[in-house]
């Protein structure tokens, strides 16, 4: 679980050696604000991607012959494991062939939210994404698309502000049939 109050001495720590007063009117409750933050944005990290699935596994019966089904633009953000930058208007595209059941759309959203609220690499969360789904919808047909900005290369470094990464995951029939990677990949921006 994520320690608040080792958090809350980390950021009055990080304040002072920023050569800010931890006590200045504008600071005093900071610590506090970026603790209860850092729960919120990172609850992620408090769950393994199987409790993830088993939490968002809501399946009903698909309907025979059922095609893909593809839910696009889902909005994440997350945190880069390297500079602790944040990762923003970041899009997902998730598809998966139904075997025998589908999952709830909404959870789609949720599992994709969930894996976003760790410190992350792009790939790894497309990765984590694809994995969850495989599980929580019982297909090893899944393809997760990402595109995201990266505050890393933005704000700061290079500071490339129209940089966008796109990121592709694909499992099952998606890593061999290009039709089915393009159906996931359209509208990608």
């Amino acid at each position: 679980m994520i320690d608040t109050k080792a958090i809350e001495e980390h950021i009055k720590g990080i304040l002072a050696a920023l050569g800010e007063d931890p006590e200045r009117e504008g600071l005093k409750e900071t610590p506090q604000r970026v603790a209860r933050m850092y729960q919120e944005v990172f609850e992620g990290i408090n769950y393994s991607n199987h409790e993830i699935a088993q939490m968002f596994s809501k399946t009903f019966e698909a309907p025979q012959n059922s095609g893909p089904v593809i839910v696009r633009d889902i909005e994440v953000f997350s945190y880069c494991e390297h500079h602790m930058a944040l990762m923003y208007d970041m899009s997902v595209n998730v598809a998966y062939i139904p075997n025998g059941k589908v999952i709830g759309l909404s959870k789609i959203a949720r599992i994709c939210d969930m894996a976003a609220k760790r410190l992350q690499l792009q790939e790894k969360l497309g990765s984590d994404i694809a994995q969850i789904i495989s599980e929580a919808a019982g297909t090893q047909d899944v393809a997760v698309v990402i595109a995201g900005t990266h505050s890393c290369m933005t704000a700061r470094g290079i500071r490339s502000k129209g940089a966008r990464t796109v990121t592709q995951t694909c499992c099952g029939k998606f890593s061999t049939d290009r039709d089915l990677q393009a159906m996931v990949s359209e509208g990608v921006k």
